[in-house]
């Protein structure tokens, strides 16, 4: 007899949302302070773009494997694993010595935030009630962890680290040790974070895993649209990131500044999916989604323009709340697309997609840059996301996608093979 399942314990969501805060911030102040030390280790805008797309090299191999094991089985012990990796591979870029050792620590790294969002997707998704609504809901609270910890992140970085009198390579080295200690922080919160169901501990989950083929989820209506979304989205948060310090240094705005203008679109970000609910009730899902990839896609590339800071903070601040919408609304969009039984595998495709992206931007950012600019390849991010406002329109128009029945899960299909909710002839 199958046990039954346990009643989740109190709170799960705000405790999952408070631990991704901690290891995204541990991310977000390490990810500058990697760009930082490198320049100060005589790396150019290549070697920084290269850097920066090893952090989601190894991620980019693992992701499936990752996805299979979280559909066989419990989800909540890739959350610690992460963190170890996270708090590691920070630590580690503190004190390497060499561009070739940095890039290694800053793929263990990605390899630790990989399980980390893995594992907590695929509990979100696992625990929350079916409803469209209801998963956008949690999806978007969820993102707020990390919009909370790329606010705190950048701050963080900015303040600990300083080029004057040749400070840089140190204060960066301790920005990095800093950013470890913030990323183990999160282990406080990860106790008892999963109920225990029927579906996770019966004898055939292993099975039943595996028979649904990844060709098979990456045709299902709505999963491919949501992944290049998802992608476009989080290349363009990456790319700020990244490169937003090699625009400060060739335009002299301090690294303080920065990451107060880092902060500033992550904060945005957040007013943004507090607020997901009702724009999604007064919008709907196509016109939201569409709209806001297009105004990214437009302030993205008016970026490469050579404005002054009081012109670029609100320009971050508009682009931070656009880019808010995407994660949450691409992750319930993959969520009820693909079949009930690789849910998980779903979305390890869609951080696949992310972490594609991750490799391939910044990689691609760092050859335009070395050839047209350091502002260039915001320029490319803008054509990225007015790519992704044309599927959106795909996305939004998804049978399903603003609630009931999962649009593509095998329940809906096999009723429809049925034909019920037909109308009769």
């Amino acid at each position: 007899m199958p046990r039954q399942p346990t009643r989740p314990h109190r709170y799960w969501l705000l405790r999952l949302v408070i631990a991704f805060g901690f290891a995204q911030a541990a991310v977000s102040m390490a990810r500058p302070a990697v760009s930082y030390r490198a320049l100060s280790l005589g790396a150019d805008e290549r070697a920084v773009g290269v850097i920066a797309g090893v952090y989601a090299l190894l991620p980019l191999f693992a992701a499936v494997p990752l996805g299979r094991r979280t559909d066989r089985g419990r989800c909540a012990p890739l959350l610690p694993a992460g963190v170890v990796l996270i708090a590691g591979g920070c630590a580690l870029s503190g004190t390497a010595g060499s561009l070739p050792a940095m890039a290694a620590w800053s793929g263990v790294m990605g390899l630790g935030h990989l399980c980390f969002v893995i594992g907590a997707q695929s509990i979100v998704a696992r625990q929350s009630p079916p409803a469209a609504t209801e998963q956008d809901r949690n999806f978007g609270y969820f993102t707020i962890g990390a919009s909370l910890g790329q606010l705190i992140g950048p701050v963080a970085a900015g303040l600990l680290i300083s080029g004057e009198d040749g400070a840089l390579g140190r204060t960066s080295a301790l920005a990095l040790v800093v950013s470890a200690a913030v990323g183990a922080v999160s282990l406080a919160s990860l106790w008892r974070i999963e109920h225990r169901t029927d579906r996770t501990e019966r004898p055939g989950a292993r099975a039943a895993a595996d028979k649904v083929p990844v060709r098979r989820i990456l045709r299902a209506r709505g999963v491919p649209a949501g992944i290049f979304i998802s992608l476009a989205v989080l290349s363009a948060t990456d790319i700020l990131t990244a490169y937003l310090p090699v625009i400060g240094e060739h335009r002299s705005i301090a690294p303080a500044t920065i990451g107060l203008l880092l902060s500033l679109r992550a904060a945005a970000t957040i007013a943004c999916r507090l607020v997901m609910t009702p724009m999604i009730r007064l919008l709907g899902r196509t016109v939201l989604l569409t709209v806001t990839c297009l105004l990214a896609g437009l302030l993205c590339a008016a970026i490469a323009l050579p404005v002054p800071v009081s012109v670029l903070a609100p320009m971050l601040a508009v682009l931070g709340f656009c880019l808010g919408v995407g994660q949450p609304l691409s992750m319930t969009t993959v969520v009820r697309a693909a079949p009930d039984r690789a849910r998980s595998t779903a979305l390890a495709l869609r951080l696949t997609g992310n972490r594609l992206g991750q490799v391939a931007a910044p990689a691609s950012a760092g050859l335009v840059a070395g050839a047209a600019g350091p502002a260039a390849p915001f320029v490319v991010l803008g054509g990225l996301l007015l790519v992704a406002a044309a599927l959106g329109v795909r996305v939004g128009r998804q049978p399903g996608a603003a609630g009931g029945e999962p649009a593509g899960g095998e329940p809906a299909r096999a009723a429809r093979r049925r034909g019920v909710g037909q109308p009769s002839r």
